[in-house]
């Protein structure tokens, strides 16, 4: 049975995030593993048909987890009428309801890109109709298996955990209360008030604020990790944190005692990490290298754009990340790089900004 709760805070306050049970939520990094779990069980499937009814469950969960949609919304979509892709919009009606009323949420212009093709891709074998319409019990027990693939607990798998882990995923990127609530659904009359402040153009604006930030997240900009701190080690002038991006990376960042303080870093806090390009090193060969570097990745040459005086290198690592580094046109001719060539990428520790939304 899906949740017609709100979540319980204990403060309306649009900037403040009270969660009644957070223990309860999956955080990003658990998030995007268990996406990839999906992603990863329908490429792996050989046959046509099995490989569509994979696909079928995955649209289901890349709804749920960016719209905060209820299971029965996802199932009684017609994604042919009430997606627009060119807007990036979903619009949602409650389970039965067959008039116009409900709700638009805005999603990631990537999401709205693959769904496209999936659609399009639908056309071609002459399906229509409500093709999300699943049993119930079938689409949860999926969504246990892939779980518990991840090593999530299967009860953290369900779809009202990953509804209410976007809700929670959205108010510690400071999109305020009202604005999620309305996203989710909710009306209780005891939040009627905060609406006032918040008018519906807004409410869309901050929205698609939100998923435009997720698709730079998406898109894994160059030298750019997102992800949660691990570990503090705080030292007599400087502290050491340790990040986990969404691909599994781990960065090492050495910052000062104040900016840590100023920043309120701890374990579990959401982060961006950012490397400026020249300060990456190149190793070419499969070897890691011996070298003071706390950051280092294994990877394969994507893309080089020559210049008179530097050269750009792009980097690709096994988790899709690319990392550019510039270096001099004398270094690319030492090194001898060609595309697809084995090289890793190293960066100090000194060399990693770490930024808080």
């Amino acid at each position: 049975m899906d949740d017609p709760s709100p979540i319980a805070t204990t403060s309306t306050h649009a900037r403040i995030l009270s969660a009644s049970d957070p223990a309860r939520c999956l955080d990003a990094v658990q998030l995007q593993r268990l996406e990839e779990s999906f992603r990863s069980w329908v490429e792996t499937s050989k046959n046509p048909k099995l490989r569509w009814s994979r696909e079928r469950i995955l649209l289901i969960f890349l709804l749920i987890r960016y719209t905060g949609a209820r299971l029965s919304e996802i199932l009684n979509l017609d994604p042919w009428l009430e997606i627009d892709c060119d807007k990036q919009l979903v619009h949602l009606r409650k389970s039965g309801d067959g008039n116009a009323s409900g709700r638009e949420v805005q999603i990631p212009e990537l999401l709205s890109t693959e769904i496209r093709k999936t659609l399009d891709e639908l056309r071609l074998q002459d399906l229509s109709g409500n093709i999300l319409k699943v049993d119930q019990g079938h689409v949860r027990r999926k969504f246990y298996a892939r779980a518990e693939a991840v090593g999530i607990a299967p009860e953290l798998g369900t779809p009202e955990v990953i509804r209410r882990s976007r809700a929670v995923e959205m108010m510690q990127s400071n999109v305020p209360l009202p604005v999620v609530q309305k996203i989710l659904g909710h009306s209780s009359p005891n939040l009627a008030a905060s609406y006032v402040d918040f008018s519906d153009e807004e409410i869309r604006e901050v929205a698609r604020s939100f998923a435009e930030k997720e698709d730079q997240r998406k898109t894994s900009a160059r030298n750019t990790f997102f992800g949660k701190i691990e570990a503090v080690h705080q030292g007599d002038v400087q502290t050491i944190v340790e990040m986990v991006s969404l691909g599994g990376a781990q960065i090492c960042s050495v910052i000062t005692n104040y900016s840590r303080a100023r920043l309120g870093l701890k374990r579990g806090t959401l982060t961006t990490a950012e490397v400026k390009a020249p300060w990456v090193m190149l190793f070419k060969g499969k070897e890691e290298p011996r070298c003071t570097a706390e950051n280092r990745f294994y990877g394969t040459v994507s893309r080089i754009v020559k210049g008179k005086v530097a050269t750009e290198v792009v980097v690709r690592i096994p988790d899709g990340t690319e990392l550019c580094a510039i270096i001099t046109a004398k270094s690319k001719q030492t090194l001898d790089l060609r595309e697809n060539d084995p090289i890793w990428v190293a960066f100090s520790a000194f060399a990693v900004i770490i930024q808080v939304d």
